[in-house]
Order: structure tokens, then C-alpha cells, then sequence
């Protein structure tokens, strides 16, 4: 327990006594003592505490020592650390963060060492710590022999705890996290990300009374400025949207059962992950008029190494929602068509999913981007198909979003749909929704004027 009640005592001299000279003081309600040959060197050790006490330390009242002493006795390697912040978070993460975060930790550990002498290549350190030293899943090999030599050198290299208060070693950390193996610049992004994850891990030295304080706060260093905004030239309008998705039936078998899932995503703005793991149950799919979709759950392919129960696809709830939360979200009558069609032509799975991988099982990424990529050869000019122009599927469900924001419809309700924030459908969107403001004080005005008053 630490405590800032302290009281020191005068050193009182034991003659006979092999350490005559005894400084006694107490912590809390513990009383300490330690006896010393000469006064001069109890004299010493008393300035050393009131200095402590004047520095405003807390001191431990099981061992008497400031906080300071405390955590050069108990403070480890930035390695043992980093390994203990991965631990803490693992079961409490989506696989998915599990490995943004064993990236970015391996990003910083690999820099925070004393010396490179007798270093691994800097390639399978780097994988040693991402897919090893950070990873606590229960159906990881056995190490290779690369990787346990490359993690034995790392623990003896790593850095003390008390070095991180030195900004020189900090700047080490964030310089490595902004820049690739190849040493080429970082995309914006990823160094917020990196930097994010290292700034978590030192407020967890902080509450394990490893630092002091964060060391970050204390570097002139400034994180790249992230634009989150969509940039509207590559988003595919509706037409062109709807062109893309027909295209995709004509590319192959497999393009016809993709279909509907692109229509999902442009239609219902789903995420893919969500599109993966709709069922039949979860669609109102009405002879006419509007239906329904019930997301409850997205299917995201993270790698087995990452999930709990070894499976390359992780079955989670809705993204930044409770486990058992669900979300309805209206469809056009165009989307309640080509579900039923799917469902007419394909049926479903085993366990009910309307789209499976061509070998049955879980649809796989690689097989919906590969289709994609056809139909944009078929749908568009060879302009847009040598731009990002609607590179990938999920540009569709920017489509259907800014659509809803363009027709009008409240911007809560358009968050609830796609399930964003209202603040995140505002960084996202800003755009489009500046656009509608404009729109509005246009009516305003013309409210503020009398032109919509009666005479």
C-alpha cells in the first residue's frame, strides 16, 4: 500500500553493537529501521528519504522505500511488460485486436532494445513477437527455432522499465512505429494506430506503478493528422453501383451466389463481415413492398492463430455493440428480390447462411474480392478500373449511406441503419451532410423571409 504519511526519527546510536548507528522511520502504521557502521552513512540515508518526502513520493508501507526505489528493485524489462499488457487484454479482445495490438507492441519492442549486436533479422524478430511472444492462444505450434532464439536475445536486450522515462529512448519507440521494414514511411493511419496501442501500454505501467507517469505526455512529438473522411471520388453512385452488382452474375457460377451479398452491402449497407453471417431467420423477405433485415453478428476472417477456438473466422457480436445486441435494418424492394431469388436458387447452408465458399463452409474474402475484381472490368470504363474507383465491395455500403444522408433521412436513423455513431457518421460523412446543412439553411432562410408564410 502506498501512503504519503511518513515520519522520520532522529538516528539513535547502539553502542556495542556491530551497526551501531540505527535510522528508524515509519510508513502508515509500519515502523522501519535499517543500522548502518558510521553516522555519516545513516546521516546520508536520512537525507535520501527527506528528499523523497520533499518530492512529493509516495512511499510503500511494506517495504518503507519511496516509490522510486520501490520500482527500480521490482521494474523489469519493457519486454516483460509488453508481454504482461498483451495477457491482460487478450481475453477481454475481438481477434482482431488481438492483432493490430501484437503488431504494434512488436513494432515498438523490437526498438526498445540496448544494443542490435548478435540481433535476428529484423523480419523474424518481428514475426517472433506478433505471432508468438504477444500471442496467448492455446493452439499455437510449438516455436521454431528461429523464433525461441530470436525472443531469448530480446530478453536479455530489452530495456529496463526506468529507461522509458528518458525521451530519448521514447522518440526511439515512435520513430520505429512510423516507419515499414523497408524503412519507407507508414501510412497516416497505421502510426495513429501503433501509437495508440504503445500510449495503452504505458498508462498500464503507470497502474502497475512501473512509470511514474506516462512518458509520452512529456515528448514534443506530434502524431500524424488522420483524415477520416470518405473520399467521395472513388464511391460508386447507386447506378453505378447497381451496374456492378449485375455484373457480378455474369462473371461465373460463383458471381451469381455473390450477387445478393454485394446487394447487401449496397442496398442494406452492411459490413461484409455482417453480410457473411446473415441467416435465413434473420430476413422479412415480403412477396412485395419493404423488408427487413435482423443483423445480429458479423463473421470477420482474422487467421486461427487469433481466435479462441482455432477457427480462421471469428463469430462475434455487432462492431462496438453488446454480445446479443441486433440491429434491423429496413430493404428496398429491389434487396427483398434478390434475396429471395438467392434463396430460391441456392437455398442456404447447414446452419442457415445464405452465403457459403464455393467448397461450402465460410464464404472466404479472397473469393468475393476476386469476383469483384472482374465485375469492375465488366461494369466500368478502363479509366475507373485503373483507379480505386470502387476498388473493393465495401465501397458500396459508402454508397448506401451518403444515398440516405442525400435523401434526407434524419442522420440518427441513418447511424442507427449503418451502425455508426452519430459522431462517427459525422467524421465519416461530413461531406455529404454539410451538403444536406446547406440545403436546410436554404429553407430556413426562406422560412425567415415569409416566402413559405400564408398571405
Amino acid at each position: 500500500m502506498l501512503t504519503y504519511d511518513v515520519k522520520l526519527y532522529t538516528i539513535r546510536q547502539r553502542p556495542g553493537r556491530r551497526l551501531p548507528f540505527e535510522l528508524r522511520w515509519k510508513v502508515g502504521s509500519k515502523p522501519h529501521s535499517k543500522s548502518y557502521a558510521t553516522k555519516t552513512l545513516a546521516t546520508g540515508r536520512l537525507a535520501e528519504l527527506r528528499t523523497a518526502m520533499k518530492n512529493g513520493e509516495e512511499f510503500d508501507q511494506e517495504s518503507g522505500l519511496p516509490v522510486s526505489e520501490l520500482r527500480k528493485q521490482t521494474e523489469g524489462t519493457w519486454f516483460d511488460h509488453a508481454v504482461k499488457f498483451a495477457e491482460m487484454k487478450w481475453a477481454s479482445s475481438s481477434a482482431k485486436s488481438r492483432a493490430t495490438r501484437a503488431d504494434a507492441l512488436a513494432t515498438v519492442t523490437s526498438a526498445l532494445v540496448t544494443d542490435h549486436r548478435g540481433a535476428p533479422a529484423p523480419r523474424t524478430l518481428r514475426q517472433a513477437l506478433s505471432c508468438w511472444a504477444f500471442n496467448f492462444s492455446r493452439h499455437l505450434p510449438e516455436q521454431p527455432e528461429e523464433v525461441a532464439e530470436a525472443l531469448e536475445w530480446l530478453e536479455r536486450k530489452s530495456v529496463k522499465m526506468g529507461r522509458l522515462e528518458d525521451s530519448d529512448t521514447i522518440r526511439r519507440a515512435l520513430d520505429a512505429l512510423s516507419r515499414l521494414l523497408n524503412g519507407e514511411s507508414a501510412a497516416d493511419n497505421t502510426i495513429a494506430r501503433k501509437r495508440m496501442v504503445f500510449n495503452n501500454a504505458l498508462n498500464y505501467a503507470v497502474e502497475r506503478r512501473k512509470l511514474p507517469s506516462n512518458p509520452l505526455q512529456f515528448v514534443d512529438w506530434t502524431p500524424p493528422q488522420t483524415d477520416d473522411e470518405i473520399d467521395f471520388r472513388w464511391v460508386p453512385n447507386p447506378q453505378v453501383g447497381h451496374a456492378l452488382v449485375e455484373a457480378a452474375a455474369q462473371v461465373s457460377g460463383r458471381g451469381r451466389h455473390l450477387r445478393a451479398f454485394y446487394g447487401c452491402i449496397l442496398y442494406a449497407a452492411t459490413r461484409p463481415a455482417e453480410a457473411t453471417n446473415l441467416r435465413a431467420s434473420d430476413c422479412t423477405l415480403p412477396d412485395t413492398g419493404w423488408g427487413l433485415l435482423l443483423l445480429n453478428g458479423s463473421s470477420p476472417r482474422v487467421g486461427s492463430r487469433w481466435t479462441d477456438d482455432g477457427q480462421s473466422h471469428e463469430e462475434r457480436g455487432l462492431k462496438r455493440r453488446a454480445r446479443k445486441a441486433t440491429r434491423p435494418v429496413p430493404i428496398p424492394p429491389v434487396l427483398v428480390r434478390l434475396l429471395r431469388e438467392h434463396i430460391a436458387e441456392f437455398g442456404v447452408a447447414p446452419d442457415g447462411r445464405l452465403f457459403r465458399a464455393s467448397e461450402g463452409g465460410r464464404l472466404l474474402t479472397q473469393e468475393t474480392a476476386a469476383v469483384w475484381k472482374e465485375a469492375r472490368k465488366r461494369a466500368l470504363t478502363a479509366e475507373q478500373v485503373a483507379s480505386p474507383f470502387a476498388e473493393v465491395p465495401y465501397s458500396c455500403r459508402a454508397t448506401a449511406v451518403s444515398g440516405w444522408l442525400a435523401a434526407g433521412v434524419d442522420k440518427a436513423e441513418v447511424a442507427r441503419r449503418a451502425g455508426h455513431s452519430i459522431a462517427v457518421l459525422l467524421r465519416f460523412y461530413a461531406k455529404v451532410i454539410n451538403d444536406r446543412e446547406d440545403h436546410s439553411n436554404a429553407l430556413i432562410e426562406r422560412y425567415l423571409n415569409g416566402d413559405d408564410l400564408a398571405g
